[in-house]
């Protein structure tokens, strides 16, 4: 199968739900030091879970979709030279985070989440966010709007809301990862809002972005999996989109951040605010 269409989404979301079921929720704080192993950092950790929850989804995919393409996080992390161009081939392809949150699965909090995105013709074409824990979904197909779907199978329609003033709003901003001096000043300008959360989860972000309950996400690293399928949902939530220059987030966009609100109105008074005092040589945006 080559071709997608709305079926193929529930089929997807059983196939993330199951293999939640078998690889992953076994493992939830039942880690052993050996099962768990650094990447790049004491904060980027990857599980047996994880591996074996990709090997599950990507081997699924491919036996339905013959010739599509899986990228995959952990896939990657061994042939970094899988995002080469991957995104322009023309094939239908998925791009899979079997835990978003290691850390916190890797620590025994419930905040992760199984994300999958369907990309094709260099757009991504629908995205589904699993919670493991509550056993729900949300999920968006391009020009269909975004929904909550619960284990019993009801559905309701997700909307971002309506921002309130800057003093009033709560939103995550991940200036952690951002390189200095922009990485203070978001970091210090973020204190005009009302609050932060910092879930270390963009799928459990993306989720209460697209529900309404915070008002905005800022990412600086943009790795696929991370990013494309809650993108496609908060854009189909109502919401505005925008790397840090207000261009528009594609594919095979690596870097040049994101910044994710309720509409483009609070994007731009997000923008001005966190980024206030930005030197002259910072980076130029519309």
């Amino acid at each position: 199968m080559t071709t997608f269409s709305s079926v193929d989404m529930d089929w997807l979301a059983t196939l993330l739900a199951d293999v939640a079921a078998s690889e992953i929720m076994p493992w939830f704080r039942n880690l052993d030091e050996g099962a768990i192993e650094q990447k790049t950092s004491p904060i980027d950790l990857v599980t047996v879970a994880d591996v074996n929850a990709e090997r599950a989804i990507t081997a699924a995919l491919g036996a339905r979709y013959p010739g599509a393409l899986v990228i995959g996080e952990e896939a990657v992390a061994a042939e970094p030279t899988l995002l080469d161009g991957w995104s322009q081939t023309g094939r239908l392809s998925f791009v899979v985070d079997p835990i978003d949150g290691t850390f916190n699965f890797a620590s025994g909090v419930a905040s992760f989440g199984v994300m999958l995105a369907v990309v094709k013709d260099g757009e991504t074409i629908a995205g589904i966010i699993h919670d493991p824990v509550g056993k729900d979904w949300i999920m968006a197909e391009r020009g269909s709007g975004a929904r909550l779907r619960r284990p019993d199978g009801r559905e309701r329609a997700l909307t971002s809301g309506k921002a309130p003033a800057l003093a009033a709003m709560i939103g995550s901003a991940a200036w952690q990862y951002m390189p200095e001096p922009e990485r203070s000043m978001i970091a210090r300008n973020q204190a005009q809002c009302l609050g932060n959360v910092a879930y270390r989860c963009a799928a459990q972000e993306y989720r209460l972005l697209a529900e309404g309950h915070i008002h905005f996400t800022l990412y600086h690293k943009l790795m696929p999996w991370d990013h494309l399928a809650g993108a496609l949902i908060q854009t189909e939530a109502g919401g505005h989109v925008r790397r840090f220059d207000g261009s528009v987030y594609h594919p095979d966009h690596l870097d040049g951040g994101l910044l994710s609100t309720p509409d483009e109105d609070s994007w731009h008074v997000l923008r001005e605010a966190l980024w206030r005092g930005e030197s002259a040589t910072g980076p130029a945006w519309n």
